[in-house]
């Protein structure tokens, strides 16, 4: 091949590359668009009024700092913020404790294992919408079918469990566990991807059940781990809908479930302090942001990878 076929068949590659390149960007257009107009301009639009009194009628006024002090100040808010984190520290653990359990279950080869497998994972998909969180409050009320049950078996004097502040949280709680199907889903994933000979090995030098577990399961499970408590701490963080409809919107009883995104609501959409509620948002991406960072730097303790 002479120099100038070379040249030609240069150029022709680069003509080729431009093209694809115009092609990936017209393809990543609409991301780009959703990124800036739904996700990016809206975040900073939120950053300037969080500085501001605004309530939705009249034009913004810059305050300043005012709105992040309040929130300190602000023992409703405090106390929402008590409420998230026990939801959020009680709930995750167990549920990915209980999708793990599932999930090993799952993977010693059962029968129909696809009808088990869409039926644990049902829940995931119904457990944030309203139908579920009405339903939830029918079975938890003063008659309702979890009383009807324990009424039966000869309990009394039963309280109302949507009621009453020492167990309304703790239903809201079960619901979020109820929901273990997605996290299940992805730890049986992992765990069909763990060689076999590992555990003929371990078996072979005299190794049980637990120390498999321990040594073998846990470790080479260990990415999948991490991936499933950034993935369910980030989205317990922003639970609504659940305590929203449980309360019938109130955070009640006595703001037992007063979760700080129903309060973000609360002085959104009902006092129209937007610029409070836009300080409240940010406050809750700076907490989800801090405990992520966490959770990666701490992960090199314990995630273990292949290489």
């Amino acid at each position: 091949m002479s120099v100038f076929e070379e040249l030609r068949s240069v150029r022709s590659s680069k003509t080729t590359g431009k093209r694809d390149n115009k092609a990936g960007f017209f393809f990543l257009l609409p991301w780009l668009l959703g990124l800036v107009f739904i996700t990016a301009g809206p975040m900073i639009a939120s950053l300037w009024i969080s500085f501001t009194k605004y309530n939705l009628m009249q034009s913004p006024q810059f305050t300043g700092v005012d709105n992040y002090v309040r929130m300190f100040q602000d023992p409703r808010l405090l106390n929402s913020l008590r409420v998230t984190f026990e939801y959020v520290f009680i709930s995750v653990p167990i549920q990915l404790v209980v999708a793990l359990a599932a999930a090993m279950v799952l993977d010693k080869g059962l029968r129909a294992l696809p009808f088990y497998r869409s039926v644990f994972y049902l829940p995931s998909l119904l457990g944030s919408s309203v139908a579920v969180a009405i339903l939830w409050r029918q079975i938890f009320g003063q008659s309702g079918l979890v009383n009807q049950v324990l009424g039966g078996i000869g309990f009394h004097n039963l309280p109302g469990w949507i009621s009453d502040p020492q167990f309304a949280l703790g239903t809201i709680i079960l619901l979020n566990i109820w929901t273990f199907g997605a996290p299940m889903i992805i730890f049986l994933a992992g765990l069909r991807q763990i060689p076999d000979m590992y555990y003929e090995a371990a078996s072979i030098d005299g190794a049980g059940r637990r120390t498999r577990f321990l040594r073998i399961t846990l470790p080479l499970l260990s990415p999948i781990i991490f991936f499933n408590i950034i993935l369910q701490l980030i989205g317990a963080f922003q639970s609504f809908t659940q305590a929203f409809i449980v309360s019938g919107g109130t955070g009640g009883p006595s703001d037992s479930t007063m979760f700080y995104s129903l309060y973000l609501y609360q002085r959104g959409f009902n006092q129209f302090d937007m610029g409070y509620a836009s300080a409240m948002a940010w406050l809750l991406f700076i907490i989800i942001a801090i405990i992520t960072a966490v959770t990666f730097v701490t992960s090199k303790y314990w995630v273990f990878y292949d290489n």
